[in-house]
C-alpha cells in the first residue's frame, strides 16, 4: 500500500497574554462552533500570518525590527495582529514610550479579520509601534503528518497591557476568559471547558509559573524544542505522544 506523502504544516503563531491581578492568569478564547479548527475548544488567541504582516513597512512601525530575522517579524506580527482581532488587545507603544491603553473598535477588528482594511494601518493611525521585542517564545508544536490541516505553531508568551480589556470578536471566538492556568485545566478535567492536547500540555508548563515575570523569564532560559507529536500502539490503544525532552515530561493522550 502506498503511504500518502503528510500535508505541509502551515505557519501560524500564537499569543500566551498573562497577567498578575487578581492573580496568574492567561488570557483564553473560546472557539466558535461553526470554525473548523478547534471548534469550540478553549485556545490562545493566533492563526496564520497574512500577507499584510510580511510588509516592509512594518519596519517604521515596530519595535526590535532588527532583533529578528523575517520569519520572526512576521509571525510576531501576526501573533499581535490575531491578539487585536480576536480578543481586543492591542500590544503597542506610543513615541513617548506609554502603553496604548485605549478600548479597540470591534468594526475595525472584523475588518482587520475580514481582510477589508489593513492591520498596518491600524497601528499607524494609532501612532503607535508594535512590541516585537517583549514576545518570549515559549513552545513551538507542529501538527502530527497524519492529521488533513496542519500547523506549525510558534507560541510566544507577554504580559498583557494592564488596563486594556478583552473582548471576543463574535465571528472566530465567543468568549474571553483570563483565567489561571491551574483553573482552566481544572475547567476541563471537570467537562466544563474543551481544551486540546496541545493547549492543555502548554497550560501544564504554565502553571509551573508564580506570576508574569516568572513565566516570561523561564520561557527566555528554556531550550525550545519543537514537538511533533506522533501515534503509538498502548494495550492496543491509539495513543498520542510527544518528546520526552520536549520539557512537558511524560504526556500522552488516547485516540480514537
Amino acid at each position: 500500500m502506498t503511504m500518502q506523502k503528510p500535508v505541509d504544516p502551515v505557519p501560524a503563531a500564537t499569543m500566551l497574554l498573562l497577567r498578575d491581578a487578581p492573580e496568574f492568569q492567561v488570557l483564553m478564547v473560546k472557539r466558535h462552533h461553526q470554525i473548523d479548527f478547534a471548534s469550540g475548544a478553549l485556545v490562545f488567541p493566533g492563526g496564520k500570518p497574512s500577507a499584510g504582516d510580511e510588509a516592509l513597512e512594518w519596519a517604521n512601525h515596530c519595535e526590535g525590527w532588527s532583533t529578528f530575522d523575517d520569519t520572526q517579524r512576521t509571525l510576531r506580527i501576526a501573533a499581535i495582529r490575531e491578539a487585536y482581532e480576536e480578543a481586543g488587545i492591542l500590544l503597542g507603544d506610543y513615541r513617548d514610550g506609554g502603553a496604548f491603553e485605549d478600548t479597540c473598535d470591534l468594526e475595525s477588528r472584523k475588518a482587520v479579520e475580514r481582510g477589508e482594511r489593513e492591520f498596518l494601518d491600524v497601528v499607524r493611525e494609532a501612532g503607535v509601534h508594535l512590541r516585537l521585542d517583549r514576545l518570549s517564545n515559549f513552545a513551538r508544536w507542529i501538527t502530527p503528518t497524519f492529521m488533513h490541516k496542519r500547523f506549525d505553531t510558534h507560541f510566544f508568551v507577554v504580559r498583557a497591557p494592564e488596563r486594556q480589556i478583552a473582548a471576543c470578536d463574535g465571528y472566530e471566538t465567543v468568549d474571553a476568559e483570563w483565567l489561571s492556568p491551574h483553573k482552566a485545566l481544572e475547567m476541563e478535567a471537570s467537562g466544563k471547558r474543551t481544551i486540546i492536547f496541545p493547549t492543555r500540555l502548554n497550560l501544564q508548563l504554565l502553571a509551573k509559573s508564580a506570576s508574569a515575570a516568572d513565566c516570561v523569564a523561564q520561557a527566555e532560559t528554556r531550550d525550545i524544542v519543537t514537538v511533533l507529536p506522533e501515534i503509538i500502539q498502548r494495550d492496543g490503544k491509539n495513543v498520542l505522544t510527544i518528546p520526552e525532552d520536549a520539557g512537558y515530561g511524560p504526556a500522552y493522550e488516547i485516540v480514537g
